[in-house]
């Protein structure tokens, strides 16, 4: 099988993770606030400004359960 047909071959030695799909992102609200979310890719986290929260992103996939959210200094 080629990488072209399977693509996630070409991000397996990838150093940096792969990012949630921008449609994706654009669907997401959190589930506290119901606000948006805006991508920090540098901390790998959905940040959540009204409820002040940063949900983290691991392999690709947003993990938005509040217990797993990060609670935003400030």
């Amino acid at each position: 099988m080629t990488s072209q047909e399977n693509p996630q071959e070409d991000n397996a030695d990838a150093k940096t993770p792969s990012w949630p799909d921008a449609h994706l992102l654009e669907l997401l609200v959190c589930p506290v606030s119901r606000g948006p979310l805006t991508l920090d890719k540098t901390t790998s986290e959905l940040i959540s400004k009204d409820a002040g929260l940063a949900y983290p992103v691991r392999d690709g996939i947003p993990i938005m359960l509040p217990e797993e959210a990060r609670k935003l200094e400030g």
